[in-house]
């Protein structure tokens, strides 16, 4: 893991190797298969592709919230002055503490519906993480809510907020504890296009004030590649029976 990205030359944030998860339901299975990933420090990823894909389980399997079914290597490495974390191994330990800790610390994640608690205001939303970490008011909440046109709302509950201005306050308290990545569900798709293409814009932009690295799953490629970011190849089939579908994600 020491070995840096090739088309980054920034040290590596996730390896992983030979990963798969399988869920099945009445006799239908979906299989996800990672037989190689690598994403660098400071990178902006994107898997696009359409709903049943795949995306939400492999952002979940980054996030530490959801375990592969089998691993040969999955390797995380938030900080340069600490050496490669083993996540399977922690798995394997069922050490979930440990890993809810390191998602607390080290991961902004930016849920499709926004994921705000109803019963907290805005700014009480955004400034969550850095309360559960004991991080201080250093004015980051007011500096990003300026930044996503939402710093009249701070005081407001959810309910009060256009679905636009919710997804805003969303972006804002994944961001507000600067974590070292931020993990992004289709954080736009409850959006017109425009308003769509205006918030991804800002919150792309937003990571890289924070030198953020970027994980989003999206159903639209145009603008994110406007926005520079790498698409993960992938490639989803389903058996002859109709009762396996399986994608493979590779990058």
């Amino acid at each position: 893991m020491s070995a840096a990205a090739p088309k980054s030359g920034q040290p590596l944030i996730y390896l992983l190797h030979d990963v798969v998860k399988t869920r099945e339901s009445e006799g239908v299975a979906f299989r996800l298969r990672v037989p190689s990933l690598q994403i660098a420090r400071g990178e902006k990823i994107a898997l696009i592709g359409e709903s049943g894909c795949g995306k939400s389980t492999l952002l979940d399997m980054l996030a530490f919230i959801l375990r592969p079914s089998t691993a040969g290597a999955f390797r995380f490495r938030p900080q340069d002055d600490s050496g490669p974390l083993d996540v399977d191994a922690y798995w394997q330990r069922d050490r979930h503490n440990r890993l809810g800790d390191m998602r607390k610390r080290h991961i902004g994640y930016v849920m499709q519906t926004g994921g705000l608690l109803s019963y907290l205001s805005v700014r009480e939303n955004m400034s969550l993480c850095r309360s559960v970490l004991g991080m201080g008011d250093d004015g980051t909440v007011e500096h990003l809510a300026e930044k996503l046109g939402i710093a009249s709302h701070l005081g407001k509950l959810p309910d009060a907020l256009s679905t636009g201005e919710r997804q805003r306050v969303a972006i804002g308290r994944a961001l507000a504890h600067r974590p070292e990545i931020v993990i992004a569900d289709e954080p736009t798709a409850s959006l017109d296009p425009y308003a769509a293409e205006n918030v991804m814009s800002l919150f792309i932009g937003l990571a890289e004030d924070f030198n953020s690295t970027v994980i989003l799953a999206s159903h639209a490629w145009r603008n994110i590649r406007e926005l520079g970011l790498r698409r993960l190849a992938h490639r989803t089939t389903r058996s002859a029976d109709r009762k396996l579908t399986q994608t493979v994600v590779r990058g």
